[in-house]
């Protein structure tokens, strides 16, 4: 194959178990901390409350989403790698009935069937090759590059830690009304889901809006429980 036969184009990184994680994080922190703050305001608390109240939710909800992420992925991948073992265990103790499954799987993709077969052969001289491609075909991952739990965790907790942030931004610079939180979080809604868009070739207006709208309607349900609850106990 020439070095340049994929010179015309590349692909993004959609192994690298970062994306989600930071995706997530992002806009749950916004949307979280956003309807936190809401409705801790609409409650008639101080300004001071306000952020004592957002803070405590921006570290409380990034730890949480960092060890949520961490364990989610690991036991994906423990799992994984379990079926991976069966696999491997499978490969030596039955290398005849794998070879007839390699071969089987060419077969169904339009392969001549002695071309298959020798094709099987082939690739199945190599164990660890042999194990990479029964791992694709059956499982659909490839045993050497599956998602990180510390780069999902990591990855969450930074993304949230940075969502949740802007909502409190405004009080922090001295804001003592909730209209700027509102704006700045609903700003960081919008563009949040056009960058994402960016990565996803999607619309990034659609998606914008999409974020934004989301984002409203949790402040605003929030506000108004806040308002309502205040009124009840006070």
């Amino acid at each position: 194959m020439s070095e340049n036969a994929e010179a015309h184009h590349s692909h993004r990184d959609v192994n690298g178990g970062w994306l989600r994680p930071s995706v997530f994080g992002a806009m749950d922190g916004l949307v979280s901390n956003l309807g936190l703050i809401t409705g801790v305001a609409g409650s008639s608390a101080s300004a001071h409350t306000v952020v004592v109240a957002g803070m405590a939710g921006l570290a409380a909800g990034a730890f949480s989403m960092a060890a949520g992420e961490y364990t989610s992925v690991a036991s994906q991948r423990e799992l994984v790698q379990a079926e991976i073992e069966v696999e491997r265990v499978e490969l030596r103790r039955h290398p005849a009935d794998e070879l007839d499954e390699l071969t089987d799987v060419y077969i169904r993709r339009g392969v001549e069937p002695g071309l298959a077969r020798k094709v099987a052969e082939q690739l199945s001289a190599d164990p660890e090759q042999a194990l990479e491609i029964h791992a694709r075909e059956e499982l659909g991952v490839a045993p050497d590059d599956l998602p990180s739990p510390a780069v999902a965790a990591v990855s969450s907790f930074g993304a949230f830690a940075v969502g949740a942030v802007l909502p409190v931004l405004p009080y922090l610079l001295g804001a003592s009304s909730l209209w700027p939180a509102v704006t700045l979080a609903l700003l960081g809604l919008f563009l949040c889901g056009a960058v994402v868009a960016r990565l996803t070739a999607r619309p990034w207006w659609f998606s914008g809006l999409r974020q934004l709208a989301l984002g409203a309607a949790a402040a605003g349900i929030t506000y108004g429980l806040g308002a309502l609850f205040g009124t009840a106990l006070g």
